[in-house]
């Protein structure tokens, strides 16, 4: 198991059966749960980078369409500034309600009107909401420092912080959101073929919609609670992966999940291992990677509507 200091897999076992050592409690309680968060939270936003791409039809969309991470951060803001909650469970919980009020927010508003809620409405929704949203969450830490140094260590995106304690909140509700997202992947594939197609096929565009957005904002507000706002993961891994194995949302979604597992997992290790006797956070490692892989993809192939 590689960081700081060398972990053998017996190691790791033996702390999980019992043994007291200082090596094998860092296994237990700080590696392994480490792993499994990267693990779930690149899954998961992964997924739902796919799930966004699809509604929206835009490939260049990611989790933050939505207003999900702006959401989840001013909630963060919130409870640090006004109810001086400080503790990992509360603030998870409180970020995760953010995200899905941001979310209903921004589908309501693009429901508005004829025509229901049309991929360009939610994404011009979502981005005034996000944009509204940041700047309210600047104006309230400008003149709090003290608050800006809390809510940097969240939004730098991390999973150093990883404790069995919210794993036990969050696997449930990736779980749930990962399982709604497969199930409507035959109604993503509609989706994409365009509302006229959708709809002679028999597809409830309103339902389908609701649903799979609902899994995505629960991935990716499960995620973004537990590690802070992490980049590209969900605009990198689906779009490759629809160069690469097409548009059939029946093998994207469980190919973005395992890939996005992949990858966050090793920016993390990357992180770990780079600066010897410190490490660099995740959220930092993987625009240092996403971005000039997108700038050759972008040079590379022509952008068209899904």
């Amino acid at each position: 198991m590689f960081g700081v200091r060398s972990i053998t897999p017996a190691e790791a076992l033996s702390a999980l059966g019992g043994a007291t050592d200082t090596a094998g409690e860092a296994a237990a309680w700080t590696r392994i749960p480490r792993t499994l968060l990267a693990l779930c939270a690149g899954a998961a936003l992964a997924t739902s980078g796919t799930a966004f791409q699809a509604v929206t039809r835009n490939p260049l969309a990611d989790p933050g369409i939505f207003g999900v991470l702006a959401g989840a951060s001013l909630a963060v803001v919130i409870s640090l500034t006004f109810f001086n909650v400080s503790r990992t469970l509360p603030i998870m919980l409180i970020a995760s309600a953010g995200a899905f009020a941001a979310a209903v927010f921004v589908y309501s508003v693009g429901s508005i009107g004829r025509g229901g809620a049309t991929p360009l409405k939610l994404a011009l929704s979502g981005a005034a909401t996000a944009a509204a949203l940041s700047s309210l969450t600047s104006a309230i830490l400008l003149p709090r420092a003290n608050v800006m140094d809390e809510f940097r260590n969240w939004q730098i995106g991390s999973v150093s912080g990883a404790q069995w304690e919210s794993l036990a909140v969050a696997l449930p509700l990736l779980g749930l959101g990962f399982a709604i997202v497969f199930l409507t992947s035959s109604g993503l594939n509609a989706l994409s073929l365009g509302d006229d197609v959708a709809t002679s096929l028999g597809i409830n565009l309103t339902r389908t919609r609701i649903l799979v957005t609902f899994g995505a904002v629960l991935l990716c507000g499960t995620a973004t609670a537990v590690t802070g706002p992490i980049a590209f993961v969900g605009l990198i891994v689906p779009h490759v992966l629809r160069l690469l194995l097409g548009t059939d949302h029946r093998i994207l979604i469980p190919a973005s999940a395992l890939a996005g597992a992949v990858l966050l997992t090793l920016a993390d290790t990357a992180g770990r291992l780079l600066e010897g006797s410190s490490e660099i956070a995740v959220g930092i490692i993987m625009p240092f990677l996403g971005a000039p892989l997108f700038i050759w993809i972008v040079r590379q192939t022509r952008m068209r509507e899904l």
